[in-house]
């Protein structure tokens, strides 16, 4: 159903003009921050296009953080134009898929954080076997697993 492609140069104002839903800026940064920090962690991360029938419908990054080590889930978003029909979920099938062929080390730690305020994006996540650690700040929980080869 859905399919991560790499963000080049062909396609970053793709991921520019993904849009949230009303009241979910508060939830997860847009893609524009979120390729500036790629910029920075350049050679332990890798920002994807959710692809659905040939079009960019979301956006997630995957950063692999050294000093724990683990792998980290960021700004995962779908554009409100397609919210509801189930890419957030498969996508999340994608992104675990990616993981496991440890890209940047040999960690099984995966990681992510959700707004407290945020029970869908919780739901999703604690479907796909997530659950919370006991790590939070102000207003984010983290959520982990531990994904095997």
């Amino acid at each position: 159903m859905t399919e991560l492609r790499a963000i080049t140069e062909e396609n970053f104002l793709d991921a520019f003009r993904l849009r949230l839903a009303p009241g979910q800026e508060d939830f997860v940064s847009h893609p524009i921050r979120s390729l500036a920090q790629a910029y920075v962690y350049r050679d332990q991360c890798q920002p994807f296009g959710i692809y659905a029938e040939g079009k960019m419908i979301g956006y997630v990054m995957v950063i692999y953080d050294r000093d724990i080590p683990e792998y980290d889930i960021w700004h995962m978003m779908i554009d409100e134009s397609v919210q509801g029909r189930g890419y957030g979920s498969d996508a999340m099938d994608r992104v675990i898929e990616y993981i496991r062929t440890k890209p940047f080390g040999s960690s099984d730690r995966v990681a992510l954080t959700c707004n407290k305020k945020n029970p869908a994006a919780r739901k999703l996540y604690e479907s796909k076997g997530f659950s919370a650690t006991d790590n939070e700040d102000e207003d984010e929980i983290e959520l982990a697993p531990t994904i095997s080869s």
